[in-house]
């Protein structure tokens, strides 16, 4: 069985996006990735997106802000199917409501992610920045 994870891309003004630094989850701590969960059972891709929204970055979005970029098909410690949506408005101040598991937020050009990055993630950014909206990962060191 695949597990399903959303990621949230929230960008700004500037075409600035939102990244998140890991912290005390034991995947990937320290390195930045997105706003992003996994997919419930029964629960639809943007219901999933909007609920971390709010979990995790304290803001309410819209069914209509969310614009699918990328699905990537990957497999790392299981296989997964990863969704990555940009989010362009939002109601309320975005913040770290989750500071157990995230070291805070930065604002970074895409063209320009924060190092270190989640390696999925990075590769998510240059397919949506190419406009691939379909790819597949495997993560280094994976062997089925």
């Amino acid at each position: 069985m695949s597990v399903v994870d959303v990621h949230i891309i929230f960008e700004n003004e500037k075409g600035e996006w939102l990244f998140s630094r890991r912290a005390n989850t034991g995947y990937k701590d320290g390195q930045f990735s997105l706003v992003a969960g996994h997919l419930e059972p029964g629960e639809s891709l943007k219901a999933c997106a909007i609920r971390e929204a709010m979990e995790e970055a304290g803001v309410a979005v819209d069914t209509d802000a969310l614009e699918l970029r990328h699905v990537m098909r990957r497999d790392s410690d299981q296989h997964r199917i990863s969704f990555f949506f940009l989010c362009r408005t939002w109601t309320g101040t975005l913040e770290n409501r989750e500071p157990h598991k995230c070291a805070g937020f930065l604002w970074r050009r895409p063209d320009e992610p924060p190092l270190p990055i989640v390696d999925h993630v990075e590769r998510a950014i240059q397919s949506i920045r190419t406009g691939e909206l379909v790819g597949d990962y495997t993560a280094p060191g994976f062997a089925p």
